[in-house]
Order: C-alpha cells, then sequence, then structure tokens
C-alpha cells in the first residue's frame, strides 16, 4: 500500500511541475535568421533530428530561419553554421528538457541539396512565417 501512495504522490508532482513550467512551442517563438554565402554547388543539411524544412528560391545565399522557445528551467543549446559544403544546425535543451525547436533552410535553386548525406526534395515555398510541412515536433536531447 505504501508503494502506491509513493507512486502517487510522484505522479501528482511530476504533473504540478508540468503546470508550472508550461510547455515550450514553436509556434509561439520569434524568428531568428542568419544568411550565409555558399561556395560550390552542393550543400548537405544537417539537422540532428530537429524538424527542418528545405526550400528552393531564387536567393543567391543560403537563408536559415529558427523558432526555438524553451519553456521554463530548461537549459537550452543551440548552433548553427555552414563549414563547406556541410550546414549543421543543432538546438534542444537539458535538464527539464521543455523547448522546441524548428529550422527552415532557403537555398537558391541552382543548389543540390542532401539531408544527412542523401539526396532530398525541397518543399514550400519561401516565406518567413512559421509554415510546418510536416507536423513533427523537435525533440528534446539530454545533456
Amino acid at each position: 500500500m505504501r508503494s502506491v501512495s509513493r507512486s502517487i504522490l510522484a505522479a501528482v508532482a511530476l504533473t504540478s511541475l508540468a503546470a508550472v513550467t508550461g510547455c515550450a512551442d514553436a509556434k509561439e517563438a520569434t524568428p531568428e535568421t542568419k544568411r550565409f554565402s555558399l561556395a560550390g554547388s552542393t550543400l548537405d543539411v544537417r539537422a540532428h533530428g530537429v524538424p527542418t524544412d528545405l526550400v528552393a528560391t531564387h536567393r543567391k545565399d543560403v537563408k536559415v530561419t529558427r523558432w526555438f522557445d524553451v519553456g521554463t528551467g530548461a537549459e537550452p543549446h543551440s548552433s548553427w553554421e555552414l563549414k563547406g559544403k556541410a550546414l549543421n544546425l543543432n538546438a534542444g535543451c537539458s535538464r527539464f528538457a521543455n523547448c522546441d525547436v524548428r529550422f527552415r533552410v532557403e537555398v537558391p535553386k541552382s543548389v543540390k541539396v542532401l539531408r544527412n548525406g542523401r539526396a532530398t526534395h525541397l518543399k514550400g515555398t519561401p516565406t518567413t512565417a512559421f509554415a510546418p510541412l510536416s507536423g513533427v515536433r523537435a525533440q528534446a536531447h539530454g545533456a
């Protein structure tokens, strides 16, 4: 009987903690952008499990938009950099892992785009609005 009571108390404590911290939602985040000059005709986008939309545009550079919402108590980490032909996008949270993130990468139409080293199709239309194509949410990464 004692273990059942402890289980119930633990469940109530976790539910209360979730209610206090709230849920992070990338749709509510203020978008941030970075632009990168691409030397070459191939771009390998490595998003490390973060939902990322790849879009062909008439631009000459690569534009990355990030929506990153971090809830109370989470410790966020994020990086986005272009080295050679590899665009590394990484974001997540540790501790309570209460964050949500999404990237959108706009590339010149003439560029061959790979996703994690494999050929991929570009989707969507160029826009700065949050427009998830897959409806997949980011998974939190522990420290």
